[in-house]
């Protein structure tokens, strides 16, 4: 089920990708272990951070790595936006298309053969604004 064949998908490593997948949160390691230990309460925190790690470098997760804050997790692997509130630290998926085709805008005017990328707008959410509660 990893897309990297080598590898195989634990008990442990499977409910921690079931854990993150139902949220659209994006937690800290530190709150995926709390989500885990539900389940599973002998794991250890350790445990969860490399096993996070692994399902980020096999593509089955994205790791978020915005601004200088701590590291958060996706679920969703697909390529997507995120929007990062640098006051209270939410960071949420940006619900818009990738309309300007940056990839291939790229590579055409400098060449590069791209692989992917990572875009994150930075602001305050709804509720650090004062404008309304957060979803």
């Amino acid at each position: 089920m990893l897309k990297k064949p080598n590898l195989r998908m634990t008990r442990q490593r499977m409910i921690i990708l079931e854990e993150l997948r139902k949220v659209d949160t994006h937690p800290s390691a530190d709150e995926v272990y709390e989500m885990v230990r539900k389940r599973l309460p002998r794991i250890s925190l350790g445990t969860v951070y490399r096993n996070l790690e692994i399902l980020s470098k096999t593509g089955e997760i994205q790791k978020l790595e915005p601004g200088s804050t701590l590291k958060r997790f996706d679920g969703n692997p697909d390529e997507h936006y995120h929007i990062h509130c640098i006051q209270c630290d939410r960071v949420v998926d940006a619900h818009i298309t990738n309309e300007l085709n940056l990839d291939n805008v790229l590579k055409q005017t400098c060449g590069f053969k791209i692989i992917g990328h990572n875009l994150e707008f930075i602001g305050l959410c709804p509720a650090c604004a004062g404008d309304s509660p957060p979803a």
